[in-house]
């Protein structure tokens, strides 16, 4: 029996809509936005999951009510292990710090202390291929370098869940390569990746089920090739 590291059960959040001038005159009763509705699926440990959908299908917020970021309005999620989430371009790194205390920074955010950190950074350097550069200041790195000390800070210190929003797609085709080999070293650990990305051939390449998701609903959860041929099925329906 599959032990499940991710429960999402009925989960729904919704947020305030922006008020404006012209809902004020035209006295808009409208609700505030739903960004998940009833969404439920489990992953289970050593399973790689992709999310895809259009942007605003609330994928991100999904991926932040799995990390704890995020409350549900309804439902619950429970996960099992300790969890990672690499969202964005840089998210949680400070510009005027340099890569290093970048790294140690995220290490503490994510409960390491400064000894585990020190023995991790070679590792990190040496992944990221930013030897040259990680005592530079953030605020000079290129967003593909970023992105490479991000995933090699979030991969070096192992959670047992990893959550990646969006930065996969960035940075030169060798190293895509050498993510994508990371990400398969970490599930063959045990690792649970939950992976949301717009690039479908690394969904096809690297994910074991795909969650084709719109307007806050799955549509489909299945195979990845079939998922994807969903997703522009309902892009053809809007055309």
């Amino acid at each position: 029996m599959n032990e499940i590291s991710i429960l999402v059960d009925g989960v729904s959040l919704s947020f305030p809509k922006k008020k404006s001038i012209l809902n004020i005159f035209k006295k808009s009763n409208a609700s505030d936005f739903l960004a998940l509705d009833k969404i439920g699926f489990s992953v289970n440990k050593g399973e790689v999951l992709g999310i895809i959908g259009r942007n605003g299908c609330g994928k991100s917020t999904l991926l932040r009510i799995i990390a704890g970021i995020f409350t549900p309005d309804e439902g619950q999620c429970k996960s099992s292990g300790k969890i990672s989430l690499l969202a964005g371009l840089g998210t949680g790194f400070t510009g005027h710090l340099t890569g290093r205390q970048n790294a140690f920074l995220y290490g503490s955010i994510l409960g390491n202390d400064e000894k585990i950190m020190k023995g991790l950074m070679p590792e990190i350097i040496t992944f990221s291929e930013l030897e040259s550069f990680i005592d530079e200041p953030l605020r000079t790195y290129s967003a593909g370098m970023k992105a490479r000390l991000g995933l090699a800070v979030a991969s070096a210190l192992n959670p047992e869940i990893l959550l990646i929003d969006e930065v996969l797609g960035v940075g030169d085709p060798v190293f895509k390569e050498k993510s994508k080999a990371k990400i398969l070293d970490m599930v063959a650990g045990a690792g649970t990746v939950v992976l949301v990305s717009h690039s479908f051939g690394l969904m096809t390449s690297i994910c074991d089920r795909v969650i084709h998701m719109s307007e806050g609903k799955i549509c489909f959860d299945g195979n990845p090739k079939e998922a994807i041929e969903s997703y522009y099925e309902s892009e053809e329906r809007r055309i």
